[in-house]
């Protein structure tokens, strides 16, 4: 892995049973292990997890299995999954605001932007979402600057708000990585 800049990092994505958005899996898992960081996937649920456009995905861990610990990132992916799977979700609450504690970077796209304001992590923070009366309404509940924008990035906070934005969101989430000097 020489001349990889995410060398030795480690990601962790988490994504719903059901009905997460493939591109917004897809394109940041790609863009993020071709710089060589380690990936992992993790769902609510064991068994194969079914994407909105027909992508099959064998999660690597449980949610409730995994340790914040042990990674530098996390990136909650979107898709219509999200609401009912990861917005209430007390596991991924609790590891969300341990890798906002840790000082590590914490990321969403598309209508997961909502579960981190669920998490208590955007209060005062700018932030977009994939614009939804329900995703709009948890952001304003979660003290969230709402920024009309494809990606928007407030420190170590990263948000998109959809899959045409994938790619520069997983840009944003590797250069944030790049420039971060403590390794897990």
């Amino acid at each position: 892995m020489a001349g990889k800049k995410l060398a030795g990092r480690r990601v962790l994505m988490v994504i719903a049973p059901e009905q997460f958005r493939d591109e917004e899996l897809l394109t940041p898992k790609r863009i993020l292990s071709e710089e060589g960081a380690d990936v992992v996937v993790a769902s609510t649920r064991s068994g194969t997890a079914r994407g909105m456009l027909g992508a099959s995905v064998e999660p690597d861990a449980l949610l409730t299995t995994v340790d914040s610990a042990d990674y530098d990132a996390v990136v909650v992916v979107g898709g219509m999954g999200s609401p009912a799977h990861l917005w209430k979700d007390a596991d991924l609450h609790g590891l969300i605001r341990q890798m906002k504690e840790a000082d590590k970077v914490v990321s969403a796209i598309c209508l997961s932007g909502a579960a981190l304001a669920e998490a208590g992590v955007l209060n005062g923070k700018r932030a977009t979402v994939w614009p939804m009366p329900e995703s709009l309404d948890a952001l304003a509940r979660g003290g969230a600057q709402y920024e009309e924008k494809p990606v928007v990035k407030d420190g170590k906070l990263i948000t998109a708000n959809g899959p045409e934005a994938a790619d520069e969101f997983g840009q944003a989430i590797a250069g944030e990585l790049a420039r971060t000097t403590s390794r897990v």
